[in-house]
């Protein structure tokens, strides 16, 4: 247990469900909860009862915005201890403090939980067992590190007032990351384990583009039925559909010193050719559609009297197709020095695939919409700017969705918050997607097997 929190901030939850999973039943029905029917042209999943969740707790619907409005004070309170635990991307120490804090937290609603070692931090690797082991499985994908540097807290406290928790982190994303918690906190006290089989993996450095957690979300999308994002929706409460790809390119110049006043000739200035070449290069994507991009770091030379023999740009690239985000890359790694004597590298440092709406629309979204409608709530979709985690399965083809983690708005900002009277909704909402059947989730048009394999 982290010493920055107390046992106090956990959950309640009652101990994890052992009953049998209930028989096969007869042909599945066309309501797998009441009020809540397939979406036209999905199809139930197959040798399954979707009636199975409604026969185990009548009134389903109305039994889980009860326990959510009940809970909902906990898991406020469990966001705002997380968010007291500082965990900026890079720092090992402090994202493993967090790690073991979720760690206890998640093992006490019944989840199997491991860590893996990353190069800024540990991952977190978690699994509940659903009532039907042999169905694929369903993937929540989260991160524990945010942008905000150690000591933060200092001049910003975690400070709930006027219906909202304001601190650095609350919405992105320790609010998703205590919303899931409550859910699964909501169906042990009900005495429910998942229908399917749950994994959820927490990345260490999502904020900086998942250099290493890539590797740990790809390894589980092979066999997932869905994949679950917990960022925040947009502030509107909409779900996302889909994300740009993202792309941060390092570009480093050398150059050859020398005394810029005696002997000028004889150097060959790297930022000058740093300065030169990012000129080319914005001229270059400002007429390449579905790209945009921002320089947002430049560092070079030593003092006004040297030639400067070395010199760096970071970019942040954004692309809108899969095919604007290759041809970009694929421009970048072959700049050629505009002067003699100067030698231009480029990097990439992480990259998230673009995530396309699909034709056809999204059948996870109408389920997701049509429970949402079960539960009182009214719930939609639409693309997002940003990338995350949930690009990597999106980009293959695999029925992807993002955004149900806190509602609030300003992640990134200094009055970044979430809303407090959508913690109930939320939490009711994420245990109703663990507690039901997922729909036969048709393959989009074009997929193919090799769109759901792992990339290196």
């Amino acid at each position: 247990m982290s010493p920055h929190t107390t046992t106090s901030a956990s959950l309640p939850t009652a101990p994890a469900p052992s009953a049998p999973a209930p028989s096969a039943g007869p042909e599945p029905s066309a309501d797998p909860v009441p009020g809540v029917n397939p979406a036209p042209g999905v199809d139930p999943a197959p040798g399954v009862d979707p009636a199975a969740a409604a026969e185990a707790l009548p009134d389903l619907p109305s039994t889980l915005t009860a326990r959510a409005r009940t809970l909902s004070g906990a898991v406020l309170r469990r966001c705002a201890d997380l968010a007291r635990i500082e965990s900026p991307s890079g720092d090992a120490v402090r994202l493993n403090n967090l790690a073991e804090e979720l760690s206890a937290g998640y093992r006490a609603t019944g989840a199997e939980v491991s860590r893996e070692q990353g190069a800024a931090g540990d991952h977190l690797l978690l699994h509940w067992r659903g009532q039907h082991e042999s169905l694929p499985h369903l993937l929540f994908v989260g991160h524990h590190d945010t942008v905000w540097p150690a000591g933060t807290l200092a001049d910003w406290p975690v400070t709930e007032h006027n219906g909202v928790l304001s601190g650095p982190g609350v919405l992105d994303m320790k609010g998703g990351l205590a919303l899931l918690e409550g859910a699964f906190a909501l169906l042990a006290d009900l005495g429910l384990r998942p229908y399917h089989s749950v994994r959820v993996v927490v990345t260490a450095d999502e904020e900086v583009g998942s250099p290493d957690g890539r590797r740990v979300v790809e390894r589980q999308l092979p066999g997932a039925a869905a994949v679950l994002g917990l960022e925040p929706p947009h502030e509107d409460g909409r779900l996302k559909t889909a994300r740009r790809g993202v792309s941060r390119v390092k570009l480093t110049v050398t150059g050859h010193e020398a005394h810029a006043g005696s002997h000028p000739e004889d150097g060959t200035s790297a930022v000058d050719e740093l300065v030169d070449q990012l000129v080319a290069v914005r001229d270059q994507l400002g007429h390449l559609p579905g790209t945009e991009l921002n320089t947002g770091r430049i560092r070079g030379g030593t003092r006004a009297n040297v030639v400067a023999g070395q010199a760096e740009a970071e970019l942040g690239l954004r692309f809108s197709t899969a095919e604007a985000q290759r041809s970009t890359l694929d421009s970048l790694a072959h700049l050629t020095a505009l002067r003699p004597g100067a030698l231009i590298t480029t990097e990439v440092l992480s990259s998230r695939p673009a995530w396309p709406e699909r034709s056809g629309g999204n059948a996870l979204l109408r389920h997701v919409r049509s429970l949402a409608a079960a539960l009182g709530q009214q719930v939609d979709g639409a693309p997002a700017g940003g990338a995350g985690d949930t690009n990597l399965a999106g980009a293959r083809g695999l029925p992807t969705l993002d955004g149900l983690g806190a509602v609030g708005a300003g992640p990134h900002a200094r009055d970044e918050r979430i809303a407090l009277d959508q913690l109930a909704p939320r939490i009711a909402l994420l245990a109703g997607l663990l507690a039901v059947p997922l729909p036969r989730l048709r393959p989009r048009t074009g997929a193919t097997p090799e769109a759901v394999r792992p990339r290196a």
